[in-house]
């Protein structure tokens, strides 16, 4: 039987587009994801499986059928806001879940996983850029949560001679180049698109939380890195992983901070289009800038961002919508 890489979460935004990225790579996929998130016309390669990590059974017979000799992890909710109102649905699904695939997983000898692991496992930044020595204070039940599975794949990693790497992201943004699947939430929370809606005429206005900051224009910076990027690194990791190497941690991000401001003119050039901005108050617990260096990446992993242009990532993404 071929080997497979199980892509739990692969409907969703960043897990489809690394499915893509395998699947021209060569590799077979196998995608597990429940929808409540994810959109199953976004699984356009490999083969699809409706259910949830909830559901031992059903992993047991996953791994019973196919060779799977590694698995992505993309299955976290990850709303800070929710996460905050209501804690417990994010400890069950991204802590006590991800401890159902990992029980199977020794069950069954695999022992390579890749984690969808979050800047939000720094909390307020002390240092700028942000390496993946600065210390871990998460700020919120989302971040709190991905600190939990990283410092339980820690453990079994010395425990068990589990083999895993994870990744940090910043903010992903961007679409397919070729437009075959990109961002799609509900509700939609990251700036870009939603500023893109406000292009479309689907929203009335842009609200921009502070322009007290002390940065270049006043307004709160952030590393924005693609989302075809963070699949390479994906598949860069994977790699890592079949090569032997050790368990490993790294940041994935743009290295270059673009405020709101920025942002929001890069969307009206490359649209074309002008909307209503609304200067409104800072929201509470926002940092002035969040930028975060992938040094580590790039010199372990080999990744290089190829699409790191704030107007390439911006016109992806509008492509995208427009499709």
């Amino acid at each position: 039987m071929d080997k497979c890489v199980l892509i739990v979460g692969g409907a969703g935004y960043i897990g489809s587009h690394t499915n893509k990225v395998l699947t021209n790579k060569g590799y077979n996929t196998i995608v597990l994801d429940n929808l409540d998130y994810g959109h199953k016309d976004f699984v356009k390669w490999g083969e699809f499986i409706l259910g949830d990590l909830n559901d031992i059974g059903l992993l047991r017979l996953i791994f019973n059928k196919y060779n799977i000799e590694a698995v992505m992890h993309f299955a976290a909710y990850a709303y800070v806001g929710e996460s905050v109102e209501n804690p417990e649905k994010y400890y069950i699904n991204n802590v006590a879940n991800t401890l159902n695939i990992l029980k199977v997983m020794r069950e069954f000898s695999c022992n390579k996983f890749i984690f969808s692991s979050s800047c939000a496992t720094y909390g307020n930044p002390i240092t700028i850029p942000i390496d993946e020595n600065h210390p871990q204070v998460p700020i919120n039940p989302y971040g709190r949560s991905k600190l939990m599975v990283e410092n339980v794949l820690q453990d079994y990693s010395e425990a068990y001679g589990f083999k895993f790497v994870s990744l940090r992201y910043f903010n992903a943004a961007g679409a397919d180049i070729d437009q075959e699947i990109g961002e799609q939430h509900d509700p939609e929370t990251h700036l870009i698109p939603l500023v893109l809606e406000a292009a479309l005429g689907k929203r009335s206005e842009i609200k921009v939380y502070g322009v007290d900051y002390e940065t270049r224009d006043g307004s709160a910076i952030r590393d924005y890195i693609h989302v075809l990027d963070l699949a390479q690194a994906h598949l860069l990791a994977l790699e890592y992983l079949n090569q032997g190497r050790e368990s490993n941690i790294f940041n994935l991000s743009n290295g270059e901070g673009y405020s709101v401001l920025e942002v929001i003119d890069v969307v009206k050039k490359v649209t074309g289009k002008d909307f209503n901005v609304i200067i409104d108050k800072r929201r509470p617990g926002d940092p002035a800038i969040l930028i975060g260096d992938s040094t580590k990446a790039s010199q372990i992993l080999n990744w290089k961002p190829e699409y790191f242009q704030l107007d390439t990532i911006i016109k992806s993404a509008w492509n995208w919508i427009n499709v």
